[in-house]
């Protein structure tokens, strides 16, 4: 079954998003910050199918999360899409979508759809 990596701090969007992942199917893997993020995919024996990034984390904030994340041969090649409550004007490239918050979640599970394919439940 394909799996979500979804790195954010606030436990209540965090758990939402993938209280409603799981129940199209997906695995989901939840980290609270880069570093737990990066702990898991340095010694996970599967890579996600999709990295869930929040930027405005107090660890890892802003972009230094994804430049972290690129700086890893394997998982350089892993699609990141960006939870924010704005619109970046510059994103390092790299980024395959963002998601405004407050969080459209019929816009997140196409996107879902598109990079790991349909869940189990879906």
């Amino acid at each position: 079954m394909p799996t979500i990596l979804i790195i954010e701090d606030q436990s209540e969007i965090r758990g939402i998003t993938a209280v409603l992942l799981r129940r199209e199917g997906y695995i989901v893997e939840e980290a609270r910050s880069g570093e737990e993020a990066l702990t898991f995919l340095r010694h996970s024996d599967r890579d996600p199918c999709l990295i869930l990034v929040d930027l405005m984390m107090p660890v890892l904030g802003d972009w230094d999360v994804v430049d972290a994340l690129r700086d890893e041969d394997r998982i350089l090649a892993l699609p990141v899409v960006v939870l924010s409550a704005a619109h970046p004007k510059v994103a390092p490239p790299g980024i395959a979508a963002f998601v405004r918050k407050p969080i459209d979640f019929d816009l997140l599970l196409g996107l879902v759809r598109r990079y790991c394919g349909p869940g189990a439940g879906g």
